[in-house]
């Protein structure tokens, strides 16, 4: 245990003064040559743009032989942004992201490098209180999915229980591919959402709601939709983001935010299994966003909280039934974390100490939480940002989407490095 503490300990300091160095590297600015957009006049445009999540993971017991620390490079996200405008209150989004980076060698050129379709959507935005975004797009759940990889105030944000959307691997289309059922992929799903934004009494109170299609096959041999919505209050400082989308942390930019909102998600026969019981899919969430600048510039504090309550109670049956059981999260999660930005740049970026603690507690499964500590280098907010990291727990060990009955593991360090980028 010593040798492998000490062998931890060299690769914090590695890394530490990896990020020390690239800050002095970089200290004199460089020109950067970045794509745009082309425009025909106000009302028609098209943009492009980019962004890749790339790290570097040593988890404890990670290795091959299970008794070594694991040293993996991996590309999280890739991912194409394209944008546009073809009328005044009619525009239009396609993204697409690299979805099996990480598969395995051996598996050949393609199945490492699968770009696919990751957003499709028409958008009709008449007015800040009404508009309509259909195609394949975010469900609007709770601020961490809205959030997306690239706007979480740490560098993997997703360590509480998916909503389906985010459960499945993929999308319904045959529903006799998958016994188990599909029910999007990324958060994405399949639908329409709603959505606008209000101003009583000063403050901002947005709306969104959506029907899609939900978990197709598997449980839901009825072909049922899935509805959601969501509901944010900003008491002091509004945010502005693209629809309804969310982000971490603002790094003081939007000055102080107090923002609350509670989401709720539902589909008949949802979850479980058609042979051995299903169930309606009910999800809940609250979320709490706290941003303030300190005072005579010392810095911006920065505070996120979230708790989850599901129901599925498809019985015990279907959760030990793998075979056409879709088995969404059953219980309670509860994250927090807390951020310094300290106001002294450093080279050409700011450091940012964080915390964060993450509790699970599944109904078929076995409890997992886990302790984080960290640093990010903001150098260009989201655009640009450096991140080294610690983690303590068994989330891994345990899975983030297996809440079967026999989910089992220890309790492991494990320590990260990651760069995120996008234009």
């Amino acid at each position: 245990m010593k040798v492998e503490l000490s062998r931890l300990w060299k690769k914090v300091l590695v890394a530490g003064a990896a990020v020390v160095l690239v800050a002095w590297a970089v200290s004199t600015p460089t020109s950067v040559y970045a794509g745009g957009t082309i425009k025909a006049d106000d009302d028609k445009w098209i943009s492009i743009g980019m962004g890749i999540r790339t790290s570097f993971n040593a988890i404890e017991n990670g290795s091959a032989n299970r008794h070594e620390y694991s040293n993996d490079f991996k590309v999280d996200n890739a991912r194409i942004y394209i944008n546009g405008s073809i009328h005044k209150y009619v525009k239009f989004t396609f993204n697409t992201d690299c979805f099996n980076c990480n598969v395995g060698a051996g598996t050949g050129f393609g199945g490492n490098s699968s770009i696919g379709l990751l957003d499709a959507i028409g958008k009709f935005e008449f007015d800040e209180k009404f508009n309509i975004w259909v195609g394949r797009t975010l469900m609007p759940s709770e601020r961490g999915e809205l959030n997306g990889p690239f706007y979480q105030a740490t560098y993997d944000g997703f360590r509480t229980p998916f909503f389906p959307a985010d459960q499945s691997g993929n999308f319904p289309g045959n529903a006799a591919s998958n016994g188990a059922g599909n029910g999007g992929l990324y958060g994405r799903d399949n639908g329409a959402v709603f959505f606008g934004k209000f101003h009583p009494f000063d403050t901002h109170l947005l709306y969104a709601a959506a029907v899609s299609t939900g978990v197709r096959g598997g449980p839901n041999q009825g072909s049922s939709l899935m509805y959601t919505g969501r509901l944010q209050w900003n008491f002091l400082n509004d945010e502005d983001n693209p629809g309804y989308y969310t982000s971490g942390t603002y790094y003081g930019t939007a000055g102080d935010i107090v923002a609350i909102a509670g989401n709720v998600q539902h589909q008949k026969d949802g979850a479980g299994s058609p042979t051995a019981g299903t169930s309606d899919f009910t999800g809940l969430s609250v979320d709490l966003l706290i941003e303030k600048l300190l005072p005579n510039n010392m810095g911006v504090f920065t505070f996120n909280g979230e708790f989850k309550r599901f129901f599925a109670n498809y019985g015990l049956a279907s959760a030990a039934n793998g075979a056409d059981s879709f088995r969404v999260f059953n219980g309670d999660s509860w994250s927090v974390n807390a951020l310094y930005l300290i106001p002294q740049q450093v080279g050409i970026g700011r450091f940012q100490p964080y915390v964060r603690f993450v509790s699970i507690d599944p109904r078929y499964s076995a409890m997992r939480q886990e302790f984080e500590y960290g640093v990010n280098y903001i150098i260009a907010g989201h655009n640009a940002r450096i991140s080294a990291y610690g983690r303590y727990g068994d989330i891994t060990t345990k899975s983030l989407v297996d809440y079967s009955p026999t989910a089992a593991g220890d309790k492991v360090d494990s320590f990260h490095v990651a760069l995120q980028m996008q234009y």
